[in-house]
Parts: C-alpha cells; structure tokens; sequence
C-alpha cells in the first residue's frame, strides 16, 4: 500500500484549505509548500523570511541532510498563498521564521505543529492512509512526479536526496498493482 494519498486525493486536500482567517491563509500557504515541493516539516517550519526572492522568484530551502542549501522556482500559486499570508494574516514579529503561531506568544511553529495540521485534515476528509502525517505528502509527490514519467534521479534531485536509494522508499511500486499484471497471460495478448 503506498504511504502517500493517491493525486486525486491530495488534489481534494489542498482544495479544502479555503477560507480568509489568519490560520486558513498560513495553513494554505504551509500545504502548498508540502505538497508542490514535497518539503519535510522541519523545512517547511525553518523557512525564514529572507529565503524567498521575490524579484528572482526563488525559494531557498535549508537542507540539514545535506547541509547545502536548494534553490526551487517559486511557483505562483505557491507564491501568491505565501505573499496572501505576508500581507494579511503573519503577526508582526521579531522572529524571522515565515510560519508564526496566530495566538500569543507568537512564536515559530513546531515539525509537529505542521503533522498535526495535515493529520486532521487528512481525517476529517475520510483520506484513509497508513501514516497520516506531513510525511506523506512527500511520498504523494514523489509518486505524482514518477507517475508523470520523471526518471528517480530527477525526483531525488526534487526532493534533495543525495542518494538514488533513498528516492527509492518514496516510489515504491504498488505490489498489487503488480500482481495484478503477473497474472495476465500476456500471451494472450499476441
């Protein structure tokens, strides 16, 4: 079974983040970058003011794994859900971290914090997966970019692997799927 939500629920996912509060504009804003960029939580909650080039259209992600730093074009939906958020919603802060907490103390949200957002949604939706945290999201993309024909070396670059092993665990191959395949007589089809 994959570990991800298949396309079409994901899809159904981002839909539901709608709303004009301060907590549906950054929770809009944080899924986009999940799911568009497949970010883990801890990237996604480290994203800091000052890593995003609006005039380059630039996202500069932190990549501790790695302990470089990765560069993605801001893509507009995603960028139009940051700036919506920036300008109407972000507390004024001293923090330099994107993602604040909307209730006093303002501070920066935790990994968990972010799960914990994905997780209930992911319930409330009726989205029934083995793992319901902002992990999963990461397997979704991985799975949507090599269902579109990306090779794994392009979707390890995408998702800031240095290893092609470690693309590996998000494409898994629906076992199923290929059982199913196994047992056509494919002779037949000659």
């Amino acid at each position: 079974m994959p570990l991800g939500p298949d396309w079409e629920d994901v899809q159904r996912f981002v839909a539901s983040f709608v709303g004009d509060s301060t907590i549906d504009l950054r929770n809009r804003a944080m899924i986009m970058l999940l799911v568009v960029y497949g970010l883990r939580r801890g990237e996604v909650v480290r994203l800091r003011l000052e890593d995003i080039d609006w005039r380059g259209e630039i996202l500069h992600v932190n990549r501790p794994k790695q302990r470089c730093t990765q560069q993605y074009p801001l893509v507009a939906t995603v960028g139009n859900a940051i700036l919506r958020y920036l300008k109407e919603a972000r507390p004024r802060s001293a923090h330099r971290e994107l993602f604040l907490s909307v209730e006093a103390p303002i501070r920066p949200l935790s990994p968990g914090c972010v799960s914990g957002i994905v997780r209930s949604r992911l319930a409330t939706l009726g989205i029934d997966i083995p793992r319901r945290g902002a992990h999963c999201l990461r397997h979704a993309n991985a799975r949507h970019l090599l269902d579109a024909g990306f090779a794994l070396k392009e979707i390890g670059d995408h998702l800031g692997h240095r290893s092609a092993s470690s693309t590996r665990t998000y494409a898994k191959v629906d076992l199923t799927g290929l059982r199913r395949v196994a047992e056509i007589d494919l002779g037949s089809l000659l």
